[in-house]
């Protein structure tokens, strides 16, 4: 506990944070005594999510931002530097998703999974890490997902979104070596939160046939607090996942039969 300690002055900007797992890891974080910033669209949740916060003894910042749109982005460093704190943490966990086949998936919905997925993770992190290197401190970790190390049918552009997100992290990470700040990436597999639904719900997409698999977004939130605790490159959650890799590596030819197979089911919209 005491590296937490020494840094329960300093603030946790969390993209995505006004529901799933950005909520639950805000609610987390904020236990701690760390100062939350809550970045997300939807104010009306980011002012709930604050007021309940508040009313546990946290301290909580609701940040309406478009991630989608890069001018939007660039505004946040110094949006956070106005509450006041040190940036300490960054959580870039932000993101939605899509399923089908890739070529039934609109262009506009396309542009905007990769700048919220991937272009606005980059701008945000490329713009905080002269702070944090500057102060001799800080961690930026990187909501990914399992499905960035097996790319799989029906999720083609967000699997490459996670994938993007490994390469990025591993290299930022390595990088960083020999300095205080800490680059990580959480590899998540299902979690229980409406980004299901929402996946459903876009245009010309389809239900994803894994929720019932689907874990609480606290577990994701407590890895993460261990995380913050002790700094590591990568994780897995649920931990079991970290042989997905090697399912890939090893049988990557039987998916390639098995996976078009399973896209072609048609399944209920949720």
């Amino acid at each position: 506990m005491g590296q937490i300690k020494a840094k329960t002055h300093g603030l946790v900007a969390i993209t995505g944070a006004s529901s799933g797992i950005g909520a639950a890891i805000a609610k987390a974080v904020a236990s701690l005594n760390f100062p939350v910033a809550l970045l997300a669209r939807r104010i009306k949740r980011l002012e709930r999510l604050a007021e309940e916060i508040r009313a546990g003894g946290g301290r909580a910042y609701p940040l309406p931002i478009d991630l989608a749109s890069p001018s939007a982005v660039a505004t946040v460093p110094e949006r956070l530097k106005e509450l006041g704190y040190p940036l300490r943490i960054l959580i870039n966990n932000a993101g939605f998703g899509w399923y089908g086949f890739g070529e039934a998936m609109p262009w506009n919905k396309a542009r905007e999974m990769i700048a919220v997925n991937l272009s606005a993770v980059t701008q945000l992190t490329l713009a905080i890490l002269p702070e944090m290197k500057a102060g001799s401190q800080g961690h930026i970790i990187n909501i990914g997902s399992i499905a960035g190390s097996i790319p799989s049918q029906g999720v083609a552009l967000y699997s490459a979104t996670k994938s993007f997100l490994d390469s990025f992290s591993t290299a930022l990470h390595r990088e960083l070596r020999g300095t205080n700040v800490n680059m990580s990436v959480v590899r998540a597999g299902a979690v229980a939160t409406p980004f299901y639904k929402n996946v459903a719900d876009q245009p010309e997409s389809r239900k994803i046939p894994v929720d019932w698999l689907a874990i609480q977004p606290e577990i994701v939130a407590q890895r993460v607090i261990r995380l913050i605790k002790r700094p590591r490159r990568v994780v897995y959650v649920p931990g079991w996942l970290r042989i997905i890799p090697w399912i890939e590596l090893s049988f990557g030819w039987l998916i390639d039969k098995i996976g078009p197979a399973l896209l072609r089911i048609r399944s209920p919209r949720a």
